[in-house]
């Protein structure tokens, strides 16, 4: 179940509710061994697509791609840029502060003609909510695989 708090925008004046993330990442091995236990796939194997996946993404996407991947998305580069007014002045190495990767979850078209994203499932999702002096924790214990610097 995740969770959210009740905050507040100082420059709006408004509160609103903000999603929060409990404790560290859940880290590759984690997710491995949570694959490997629901599907005849081993633990290893697993760790082992799951370590070559970056950089097959990368390759793709530096060959101009999106990266598609069932169930959970697209994956492509997009740019942190600067623009320029004028046409004389447009210097693609100077505009360019960053490149990153944009994450656009799968989308599934319901009934009523509405989409749901992958992901994410509204009504099964119980959100608890936190107080807002609450610390920060890991619901369930540590997971130690986890990136330190997330």
């Amino acid at each position: 179940m995740p969770f959210w708090k009740k905050m507040f925008n100082k420059k709006a004046g408004v509160y609103y509710p903000r999603a929060i993330v409990q404790g560290k990442p859940v880290g590759t091995d984690t997710i491995a061994k949570d694959l490997a236990r629901i599907s005849t796939v081993s633990n290893s194997d697993v760790q082992a697509v799951l370590g070559d996946i970056s950089s097959v993404m990368h390759n793709r996407m530096s060959q101009g791609k999106s990266v598609y991947i069932k169930g959970l998305g697209y994956f492509r580069y997009v740019f942190d840029s600067v623009g320029v007014k004028n046409l004389e002045d447009f210097d693609f190495n100077k505009q360019v502060k960053a490149v990153r990767v944009e994450f656009i979850p799968e989308r599934t078209r319901l009934s009523n003609g509405s989409y749901t994203r992958s992901l994410v499932d509204g009504e099964a999702l119980e959100w608890i909510e936190l107080p807002a002096d609450a610390e920060e924790e890991t619901p369930g214990g540590d997971d130690s695989d986890s990136p330190e610097d997330v």
